[in-house]
């Protein structure tokens, strides 16, 4: 018997599991070349930034408020994929974003991670993609503990303006 802790309805990531969530005319590709081609403004995609050869999102399903993912425009699954260009200010891109992130959350720390392939743990792993995740002590609340899910504070939309904001000033 499943009591009510045991299963917390989350519809909303029904799109995400069927691949329904891609922006409208979106066929090919992965999730984030469709955002980028969707043509849609920065703050409906919760693009924080953007630069030459790499960008910015949060990410739609985040662990903690400000969760962002950091990636190449071109879709590649490997970092010896990555023309040198890209390579530079993908990292460089990735520094920043955790400089921004101590500026407007104070984590006790920051978590920065790649998965590589699906062995990996790579849910999208046809995009490289950097996860830089912002840390407390006891940030996993006893939903975590006991549920096995995670409660976040803060919308999306207020999370990637915050972050948009700070971007260009940190």
């Amino acid at each position: 018997m499943v009591s009510s802790i045991d299963a917390i309805w989350n519809g909303w990531r029904a799109a995400y599991l069927t691949g329904e969530g891609r922006p409208a005319g979106s066929t090919r590709g992965s999730v984030f070349t469709a955002i980028l081609a969707s043509g849609l403004p920065d703050d409906e995609t919760n693009i924080v930034f953007r630069g030459a050869h790499a960008f910015a999102i949060l990410n739609a399903y985040p662990y903690n408020p400000g969760h962002l993912l950091v990636l190449p425009y071109d879709e590649v699954p490997d970092l010896e994929g990555l023309e040198p260009a890209t390579t530079t200010e993908l990292w460089a891109t990735v520094a920043h974003a955790v400089r921004v992130l101590k500026h407007v959350y104070a984590p006790g720390g920051v978590n920065v991670g790649i998965n590589l392939g699906r062995a990996a743990g790579g849910s999208i792993s046809e995009h490289l993609h950097v996860h830089v995740l912002p840390r407390w002590h006891g940030d996993a609340n006893f939903m975590t503990s006991v549920a096995s899910a995670t409660t976040i504070p803060e919308a999306l939309p207020v999370t990637a303006a915050k972050l948009r904001d700070a971007w260009g000033t940190v």
